[in-house]
């Protein structure tokens, strides 16, 4: 079997799926592309038995036929390759590979195609379109707050609810919770699944810059993600998501309006002084005044600033994880943000002043416990 195919198509198109490929997956030949030849056509698969991309491009091919092709050796070979056509030489009796170029031949060894796991296929699913720039939006948004906790699956993913109001992405690791909400994405048939955050972020990485469309549709096993030749399929986390609506408090009487990148700026000073282990730093709101602090008593290292905000509500004072502050504030994009407030030992509150009018976006994070509540 041979065909013909140029060099930086090739790096392109499995340069876009090499991300799923794990380093020491569980099954040998996952550390493979599955390279399929059918009607001048190469349609390229990549793996971890959890999630799977598939490309495809033109290629010149005079018969079809299927070979496992190393995926690290055959990157780094096109990646050190200038621009011109390259030809693959398969031997389907020993898999061997050769590939010819200007530069000279290059001999690798393959594997049977046929031991390669079978993709699984959507079927009786549901349908729907979103714009890649909204998909790409809803990923950032939550995908941060993902937890890292095998022990708790469903958390490990990101919850996405899909009904005729709205739909709703959800993310928490107990310690934060991020919902993103947008109200020009609608179904007839209401569905919530959780997606792997591995599949997420892969997701991230591929979807273009340029707003096009893409195709998901999902059973109770699996999702498919489709868009500009590219497919993705993950299999969903089977768990029950938590009733994270409960935790979000309402009563929240104390308000405090400041602005994004002082207040970011300020706390990545003051993190510095922080506890290494709790990371914890004290906001204490008085009047329009608020004084964030820090101490590690270990090292005797303590700093403060005093920022101006508007404030309504009683004076208070809570602690916070600094680094959860300082990871959901520099993912946000508004020049202002509000914190709502109810107790030192209820979650806190955050908006965005200014969002995009289809969208909605809260976080919220659980306060650390200050000595002086103790």
């Amino acid at each position: 079997m041979k065909f013909i195919v140029s060099s930086s198509s090739l790096l392109k198109q499995i340069s876009t799926i090499s991300g799923v490929i794990a380093t020491n997956p569980v099954v040998p030949i996952l550390e493979n592309f599955l390279f399929e030849i059918s009607d001048g056509k190469l349609t390229i698969t990549a793996s971890d038995l959890q999630t799977s991309m598939i490309t495809e491009l033109e290629i010149e091919a005079k018969e079809d036929g299927s070979i496992a092709v190393p995926a690290r050796i055959l990157l780094e070979t096109l990646k050190n390759l200038p621009e011109q056509p390259v030809t693959f030489s398969i031997d389907q009796d020993t898999y061997s590979i050769e590939l010819s170029s200007d530069n000279g031949r290059y001999k690798l060894a393959g594997e049977n195609a046929t031991d390669f796991p079978k993709v699984p296929t959507v079927s009786d699913g549901y349908e729907i379109d979103m714009p890649s720039q909204v998909l790409a939006r809803a990923i950032n948004n939550s995908i941060i707050a993902t937890s890292n906790d095998e022990l708790r699956p469903a958390m490990t993913g990101v919850y996405l609810n899909i009904d005729d109001s709205n739909t709703t992405f959800v993310a928490t690791d107990g310690h934060r919770l991020i919902r993103y909400r947008r109200v020009d994405i609608v179904s007839d048939v209401n569905n919530a699944i959780i997606i792997p955050r591995k599949a997420l972020n892969l997701l991230k990485s591929t979807l273009p810059t340029e707003d096009t469309t893409v195709n998901v549709e999902f059973n109770v096993s699996n999702a498919f993600f489709k868009f500009d030749g590219i497919k993705m399929i993950c299999r969903l986390i089977d768990e029950r998501f938590p009733d994270y609506e409960n935790v979000i408090p309402t009563d929240n009487k104390n308000k405090m309006i400041i602005g994004r990148l002082e207040f970011l700026s300020s706390l990545k000073r003051i993190a510095i002084y922080a506890n290494k282990t709790t990371h914890q730093v004290r906001l204490k709101i008085t009047g329009s005044e608020l004084m964030i602090s820090a101490e590690d008593l270990d090292f005797s290292n303590e700093a403060n600033e005093r920022l101006s905000c508007d404030h309504d509500g009683e004076d208070i004072e809570i602690g916070f994880n600094a680094r959860f502050l300082i990871e959901m504030l520099t993912n946000l994009e508004s020049k202002e943000i509000s914190l709502e407030l109810s107790a030192p030992n209820r979650a806190g509150l955050i908006f965005p002043l200014e969002k995009d009018s289809d969208e909605d976006i809260l976080m919220l994070i659980m306060p650390v416990m200050l000595n002086s509540y103790v």
